[in-house]
């Protein structure tokens, strides 16, 4: 009971900073703020909300922490993340936000976590923040590929198999990371070994980056068609969209949507389930002329008069594993090149 009363306390002010932020309209205008600061760009814009998650963080408990990062940052990287055709689950957006919220315990000049530890060893404050700190930012790049690659939270795992793989090509990225930035291996290594041993971890922890580029993630049908591909969409499966209107402000934005189909059924049917109640085609185009209150397609920003661009279904390409493949050809070129130069510590002879 005891245990519960910090609880209680922290969720009656979530509930304050949560009604605040509701009532004000401040997520909409750190969203824009955001976005004018990274012009858009979504790397720069997760930088920048990753900076702002440990300003946040600083001082906080973890259960206050958690409240006031997702209440005011995972809004933002949702919806710029849509503006930038990447749809990211809610589970990793609040996975990414509380991660650097909680990286403020040890960032100075607030971490609580370096205080505490000072004190047990007995040293200066700041100095073991910036030395925790220093260790803890190299981690930092975990959050940014768990936002584009969602395998690595068990997201999107179609088997056993896929598993497996998911698992220990983590753990190897992660071996390699940790030699990559410590600057050894089987020996010392050199820059351009370092660096290899980086692009070898990157690839095993998006190999999706490269794939990419070779072959096109989705395949895009006109808009006109979206009756007949949401028929087609698996029972329970999603709809992707690409649609551009005005938003509350006024400002014309175009972001991706994706909606759930639900149970098998007509098109239509399924796209009034999901929100899209009524909509028009006018030669090429399809307006939305109704959306139902309280659906997926409003919770994602459609509206009114808002024009759907196009359709995006799931291509069909080879798997993306296959990167894997150069990028251990790569590594066993580092290893023969470190292994020549290696030489194995002298046996003391016995007198």
């Amino acid at each position: 009971a005891r245990n519960m009363i910090g609880i209680g306390v922290a969720t009656a002010a979530a509930g304050i900073v949560v009604g605040t932020i509701t009532l004000t309209g401040i997520g909409q205008v750190m969203v824009e703020f955001v976005e004018f600061v990274s012009g858009g760009n979504l790397l720069a814009a997760l930088i920048f909300t990753a900076m702002i998650c440990i300003i946040l963080g600083m001082g906080l408990p973890t259960t206050a922490n958690y409240i006031v990062v997702s209440s005011l940052m995972a809004p933002v990287v949702v919806t710029l993340a849509a503006t930038n055709g990447l749809i990211v689950p809610l589970i990793a957006v609040h996975m990414f936000v509380f991660y650097f919220g909680i990286l403020a315990d040890d960032t100075p000049p607030v971490g609580l976590a370096a205080f505490a530890a000072a004190a047990i060893a007995k040293s200066d404050p700041i100095k073991t923040g910036i030395q925790g700190f220093m260790y803890d930012i190299r981690t930092a790049i975990l959050p940014f590929l768990f936002i584009f690659n969602t395998q690595l939270l068990m997201i999107g795992i179609g088997n056993w198999f896929e598993l497996l793989l998911v698992i220990s090509s983590a753990v190897v990225a992660m071996l390699l990371f940790a030699a990559a930035t410590q600057g050894y291996w089987l020996t010392k290594s050199r820059l351009w070994e370092s660096l290899a041993l980086l692009l070898i971890a990157f690839t095993l922890f998006r190999p999706g980056f490269w794939w990419d580029m070779i072959y096109a993630p989705v395949k895009v049908m006109p808009p006109a068609e979206i009756a007949r591909m949401a028929e087609e969409v698996p029972p329970e499966g999603d709809l992707q969209l690409l649609a551009t209107g005005e938003n509350l402000d006024g400002k014309r934005v175009t972001r991706i949507v994706l909606l759930p189909m639900g149970p098998a059924g007509p098109g239509k049917e399924r796209l009034a389930n999901a929100g899209i109640v009524e909509y028009r085609v006018e030669g090429e185009k399809v307006v939305i002329d109704l959306v139902g209150f309280s659906t997926q397609a409003q919770e994602a920003g459609l509206d009114m008069d808002w024009e759907i661009l196009n359709v995006q279904v799931t291509a069909e390409r080879p798997p993306k594993q296959i990167m894997f493949i150069p990028a251990l050809i790569l590594l066993w070129f580092v290893a023969l090149v470190q292994r020549r130069r290696h030489q194995p510590d002298p046996v003391p002879q016995a007198a």
